[in-house]
């Protein structure tokens, strides 16, 4: 690793020194190759966001049962996982940007049966099942394949940038998507489906139309013998792995909150409208925690933050086992996200840019299978907490679970001690 970050602190000398007489580069803004991939990924996540509102809703209407409704979320995450580790090794080998346009064609397809089986009223509990696992395989293919994609139309120097302002996308999704799904439901139940359907195929429409303006590598020796390159070469770092598994805990707390915040609020009697808008909490903290990226890498040692974080999401999440209401739950979920937006740009930051393009699939596949391994856990294990404790016994749960792992990360004295590549410095 340390090698790595050397090599490219060199070869980003050799770059300023061979580029003082060009001109400036263009802002951001200007990329219009960049903002039509942001468009795309904007419109494809704020109809997932308003989604993932409508599936336990239209599971609970189905079923009356949370378990089943944390079922569903349990096989889309274990299929993410499972297709994690094949994929880097496909998106080393294959053109990244075919891999995005089939991945957003089998979203489309999928979605959209969802919203034509409800306009027949021939929805089952087997077919949501299946979609679920559709829609869990695509995800490590799709979200890597952008995730190089905006390296192949971005340049270097404007990297930071370009994931600040993803970070801005992320937000603006979840503050659009969660209302307007509980609104659309509230309408007629195959309305979010319909809505999330069009923005996995505007998606689809801007990768047709964009092509990447930089060299992209490839590994032709890359095949599924080497499909695990990436996780050992992120095992070997102890401070890595440390910030991994403790990643993976958040992640397991973390991704089932949103079902858990929705339980509670329909014990209340809350409308669907209401829930909603108590989930967009989550996209203004992301809106407001994107602002604070720079300072917060400026101030704290990457292992400090990270383990700061995590520390600072247990009292939020036990907070929200006992407020009643959606906006006082909508302000504890804002509290929540502020630290979260830090944390991508980290990961890019400590590994990502560490490593050559042609093996960049597998170690951005290996990270997110690794991170995503607490997802099923948690997502599995919470439509059970809920049936067993109710909502606050869930949600108290999971905030001892990131108590837990906050104390044993700050035990580890290579992730306390980690510093940020010299090339951030």
């Amino acid at each position: 690793m340390t090698e790595t970050a050397t090599e490219t602190v060199s070869e980003s000398a050799v770059e300023i020194n061979t580029t003082t007489a060009t001109p400036p580069l263009p802002p951001l803004r200007r990329n219009w190759r960049y903002q039509l991939l942001w468009v795309g990924s904007a419109a494809s996540l704020t109809g997932v966001a308003a989604a993932d509102v409508a599936y336990p809703l239209a599971i609970l209407a189905l079923t009356g049962s949370a378990a089943w409704a944390g079922l569903f979320g349990l096989l889309q995450a274990t299929a993410t996982v499972l297709c994690g580790l094949p994929a880097g090794v496909l998106l080393d080998r294959l053109d990244r940007r075919r891999v995005l346009i089939a991945t957003e064609t089998m979203r489309v397809a999928a979605t959209a049966s969802v919203a034509v089986a409800f306009l027949l009223g021939a929805l089952t509990l087997v077919q949501l099942m299946v979609v679920a696992l559709v829609l869990g395989a695509a995800q490590p293919l799709g979200g890597a394949a952008r995730m190089l994609l905006v390296r192949a139309v971005v340049d270097p120097e404007q990297l930071t940038a370009a994931l600040t302002q993803d970070e801005l996308r992320v937000g603006i999704a979840e503050l659009a998507g969660p209302p307007l799904g509980g609104l659309l439901y509230g309408l007629s139940r195959a309305l979010p489906f319909v809505f999330s359907a069009f923005g996995f195929a505007l998606s689809l429409v801007c990768a047709l139309i964009v092509r990447p303006q930089q060299r992209t590598e490839s590994d032709p020796s890359a095949d599924f013998r080497t499909v695990f390159d990436g996780i050992r070469a992120l095992w070997r770092e102890p401070a890595l792995r440390a910030a991994l598994l403790l990643v993976t805990v958040l992640n397991a707390c973390g991704a089932p909150l949103s079902l858990a915040v929705i339980y509670r609020l329909r014990e209340q009697g809350t409308a669907a409208w209401a829930i909603g808008a108590a989930l967009t909490g989550t996209a203004l903290g992301a809106l407001a925690g994107a602002s604070l990226v720079g300072f917060l890498h400026r101030r704290f040692r990457p292992g400090t933050l990270l383990i700061g974080v995590v520390a600072a999401e247990a009292p939020v999440f036990a907070a929200l086992g006992f407020v009643h209401g959606p906006w006082l739950t909508a302000a504890l979920l804002v509290v929540g996200m502020l630290g979260i937006p830090t944390l991508s740009v980290l990961l890019d930051v400590l590994i990502f840019r560490q490593v050559p393009d042609a093996q960049r699939g597998r170690t951005i596949t290996a990270t997110m299978t690794v991170v995503g391994l607490g997802i099923p856990l948690g997502t599995g294990s919470v439509g059970l907490l809920l049936q067993l404790l109710g909502g606050t016994g869930a949600v108290l749960t999971l905030a001892g679970g990131l108590a837990l792992g906050a104390a044993w990360a700050a035990s580890q004295r290579g992730l306390r001690a980690a510093a940020w590549p010299a090339a951030q410095s």
